[in-house]
């Protein structure tokens, strides 16, 4: 008699860009899937990436994603991939002519939001067009955050 297996459900990966809002504002996002070697694969889903000073620029109709960590994969041989390099990201034609028709206003950028992986073990970056905030935007947005925070502390009081 065969014993039922159980699928082991991965752990949930979920590598937020907190620079990103603090520094823009996202004006549209969009998911795009990565083209990643093997032992890169395996260094986010043990949760080993970083979204800090990355950011996606168009070349010759493709998307690239530069600057973006993924620590090397501890088991990996000479086929361990480099650090830091550029890798593409998948979206459709349609999505990166809008893309990049809206980024040649001065002004908007393409930065990667979210590195997470979906149900089906694929990894995934959401990315937005944002536009740079002023000094004193972020100031007001400090500012709403506290208030939020503040508000809830006097909820929690009162129960």
């Amino acid at each position: 008699m065969a014993k039922d297996k159980k699928k082991l459900k991965p752990a949930k990966v979920n590598i937020k860009n907190k620079r990103a809002e603090y520094d823009y504002f996202v004006i549209d996002s969009y998911t795009a899937g990565i083209v990643l070697s093997g032992t890169e694969i395996k260094s986010i889903r043990a949760g080993k990436a970083g979204l800090v000073d990355t950011f996606c620029f168009i070349d010759k109709g493709e998307l690239w994603v530069k600057n973006m960590y993924i620590a090397e994969y501890e088991f990996g041989s000479y086929n361990n991939h480099a650090v830091r390099r550029d890798r593409k990201l998948l979206l459709n034609k349609k999505e990166i002519r809008a893309l990049q028709n809206e980024t040649r206003t001065p002004g908007f950028t393409i930065v990667p939001l979210r590195l997470f992986i979906n149900d089906k073990g694929l990894a995934k970056l959401v990315i937005g067009l944002c536009r740079g905030k002023k000094e004193y935007d972020k100031r007001a947005t400090m500012k709403e955050k506290e208030d939020k925070r503040e508000l809830a502390r006097t909820m929690m009081k009162r129960y």
